[in-house]
């Protein structure tokens, strides 16, 4: 990441410049989840609008939290992946599943990371 882009040289704040709004977690949780296309993210409960969902899988791919590879020539669609930079966020993801699972009545998680 540029230090252009960042706050301070907080880590927290240089973390929350890239995954620090709620589409871009959300999008990490569904990798983790198993969704791997455009498609499977916009079927979410949340329902990421289609221009947020575009923006964030271009930002995660920039900052090479995931990785795409075409699954289909005509028209080219993308398969996603989390790449090993991802997929230590499920650290982070687990620790946050834990804190809302114990502090959120009725909250369930569809992940394990």
């Amino acid at each position: 990441m540029s230090d252009n882009f960042r706050r301070s040289p907080c880590p927290v704040a240089g973390i929350l410049d890239i995954v620090g709004d709620k589409w871009t977690l959300l999008v990490v949780r569904d990798l983790f989840a198993g969704k791997q296309t455009y498609s499977e993210f916009q079927k979410s409960p949340e329902r990421i609008p289609s221009n947020i969902l575009a923006d964030r899988l271009k930002r995660l791919l920039e900052y090479g939290i995931i990785e795409k590879e075409p699954y289909q020539t005509r028209p080219v669609r993308y398969r996603y992946a989390l790449t090993g930079r991802g997929r230590e966020l499920g650290k982070v993801l687990k620790a946050m599943v834990a804190w809302g699972e114990k502090h959120i009545p009725g909250s369930r998680s569809v992940i394990k990371p």
